[in-house]
């Protein structure tokens, strides 16, 4: 948690990624700027990494984990534990960010007073507060369901794109250690949240000596599975006599940081490109494997020419062309 005192606002966002965090910022804060204290506390799956995501955020109060697909507040025990710990906190008003009956079900239960949500199907008769969606509009993508919630309740947006805060500490401790490496600093997000979604090693090792001449430093950015990955793509690297970083398993909010001190990222369809670009970033984004994302001015979409070719359909020269041909961006 991040303060032990709650406020009386929760919103719920139940999608798991950091990728859906990053998307739903607008309508938090959004929602935020409508309370008396400009705060809310929010209930989301620890996969998010909302803690260290959110860590800088002023309108967070809190982050409450929510359990499931497993955990705790499954089945019917989990909507009982999950409904005591929602009383214990004394809500005033929730925001559901979802379709789900039983959020909204669980939150009456609990005795929150008033509860806006999209009122999907049943969930519509435990809402009291605020207009729900159309029944007919109730399935989409959660960006866009979002944005119509706000729309049809008339809560103006703070922001167009996401914005995310960057911890100070962090930030200071990103420029004392890497201030001496050469510019421009590409960020490399060789990262995959499913096998299907991965570009692999030797593509970004190519990109990398495609690029050679126009970048100062690499950042090489996974988590703890992509060590040896990493690792290959670092020593590949070296032998090209190429200034290097190795930012695996690093905590999120100095990989943050090191991404806003960042002129580029490039990588697969992750939360580490939707991050990128949430802190104002240019980021090249491989989608081969994906819907492309046009939520923000900051991501550039990298589309295989064989829709049917998957990430093997991406070629790294191709990548590199887009690059050199858009250095206006991040030189």
């Amino acid at each position: 948690m991040l303060n032990i005192n709650s406020c009386s606002v929760l919103i719920i966002q139940p999608l798991p990624g950091i990728g859906d965090m990053i998307w739903h910022l607008p309508i938090i804060h959004a929602i935020a700027a409508t309370t008396p204290d400009k705060k809310i506390t929010l209930l989301t799956k620890p996969r998010s990494q909302a803690y260290q995501l959110l860590k800088a955020d002023d309108t967070i109060d809190q982050v409450i984990w929510l359990y499931r697909n497993p955990g705790i507040h499954d089945g019917l025990i989990g909507t009982f534990r999950l409904t005591k710990l929602l009383w214990q906190h004394q809500f005033q008003k929730v925001y559901i960010l979802h379709g789900s009956l039983r959020y909204a079900f669980i939150c009456w239960l609990s005795g929150i007073p008033e509860r806006a949500g999209y009122g999907r199907g049943l969930q519509k008769y435990f809402l009291n507060y605020l207009h729900p969606l159309p029944q007919k509009e109730t399935r989409d993508h959660p960006l866009k369901l979002a944005t119509k919630f706000l729309t049809i309740n008339h809560i103006p947006l703070v922001e167009h794109e996401p914005q995310l805060a960057i911890n100070p500490s962090a930030q200071q401790l990103i420029a004392q250690s890497f201030q001496n490496l050469p510019r421009p600093w590409i960020a490399l997000g060789i990262g995959s949240s499913e096998p299907y979604k991965q570009w692999g090693e030797l593509n970004f090792i190519q990109l990398i000596r495609f690029l050679k001449k126009d970048i100062g430093t690499v950042f090489i950015i996974g988590g703890t599975s992509e060590k040896s990955m990493g690792e290959a793509i670092y020593k590949n690297l070296q032998q090209q006599d190429i200034h290097q970083k190795k930012i695996l398993g690093f905590p999120l909010d100095q990989v943050t940081a090191l991404l806003a001190a960042c002129n580029a990222y490039i990588g697969n369809d992750t939360g580490m490109l939707n991050i990128a670009a949430a802190v104002n970033t240019h980021a090249w984004g491989l989608f081969g494997a994906s819907p492309p994302l046009h939520h923000t001015q900051y991501i550039h979409c990298i589309i295989p020419n064989d829709a049917q070719g998957g990430m093997s359909a991406i070629f790294p020269e191709e990548v590199a062309i887009q690059l050199k041909n858009n250095k206006g961006k991040w030189a």
